[in-house]
């Protein structure tokens, strides 16, 4: 059974690496968390490291763009490892063809460069596509996974593989909860078609973060000294049980609807049965990071 806590501080002793998400966590997509900025900074303070692990699908450098427009410090964290990292890295082998498809918004094309530039896939129209390369909803504050039924019907009669660059379903953005890439991909794979993933919770995303954590720690950080932190029970801490590390689960993200606060803490009669009802127990517990 998972144990519920006070503050990150309680535990955070017995780590020597944190694997943190963003949204739900750090931040709501439009500003940080107060609470969880410090409690970072006092763990860092403490010599511990800071690995941003997030289903998003843009690649590092634009994520870092992102936390500095909504006001993240940059102290807050030391490394970043993201869906659209290892995404990336699976597009350029031509996991999915070298002539794609596009589906998400404008906001993500920076996902098909790196730091050498252009990667060596083509955009193109879904008829003439070998793959398709699905960043999110083309407007995800109006759509939802139906409006592409037509899209996925004809995509899966063509046999074309879907490379999903964020697993997540849904995120919620200020007080309104849209849909992610994951929903498209779960989707397309309800229709017949083929998903593949990299990120949470999935191991490409995490085989990453551990050689991004040891080339900035300066040594290999064994799997028992790290923790990952999170508001998705079936990203963030599925995700980290499969890989065998401790987690930290945050309720007040998008469990928020179905576990209340009572004095501060999660409800535990709440939590006990939405963590039954996935099969899941974290390791620990807490309503929001502080």
């Amino acid at each position: 059974m998972t144990r519920i806590i006070d503050n990150l501080a309680e535990v955070a002793h017995s780590y020597d690496a944190l694997f943190v998400d963003l949204w739900g966590c750090l931040h709501n997509g439009i500003e940080p968390f107060d609470d969880a900025v410090s409690a970072l900074k006092a763990y860092k303070a403490q010599g511990g490291k800071v690995l941003l692990l997030t289903n998003s699908p843009r690649p590092k450098s634009s994520v870092v763009r992102q936390l500095e427009q909504i006001g993240v410090p940059t102290d807050t964290y030391d490394e970043i490892v993201s869906s659209g990292d290892a995404a990336q890295i699976a597009m350029a082998t031509g996991v999915v063809g070298r002539k794609v498809y596009h589906l998400g918004p404008e906001r993500d094309l920076g996902f098909f460069s790196d730091e050498n530039g252009p990667i060596n896939v083509e955009r193109v129209p879904l008829d003439q596509a070998e793959g398709i390369v699905c960043t999110g909803l083309f407007d995800d504050m109006t759509e939802t996974p139906d409006d592409y039924r037509l899209t996925f019907l004809d995509a899966k009669t063509r046999g074309l593989k879907m490379l999903c660059a964020n697993p997540d379903i849904l995120v919620d953005v200020g007080d309104k909860r849209i849909y992610c890439a994951g929903a498209l991909a779960e989707a397309y794979t309800a229709a017949g078609g083929t998903s593949l993933y990299f990120g949470k919770p999935h191991s490409p995303i995490y085989q990453l973060a551990y050689a991004r954590l040891a080339a900035f720690a300066g040594r290999r950080i064994d799997h028992d000294r790290i923790m990952c932190i999170g508001d998705g029970i079936n990203t963030d801490i599925r995700g980290g049980v499969a890989e065998d590390l401790d987690t930290l689960f945050i309720t007040g993200g998008l469990a928020a609807t179905e576990i209340s606060e009572t004095s501060g803490k999660p409800n535990a009669d709440e939590l006990a049965n939405y963590i039954a009802s996935h099969k899941l127990s974290p390791t620990f517990t807490i309503s929001g990071l502080r």
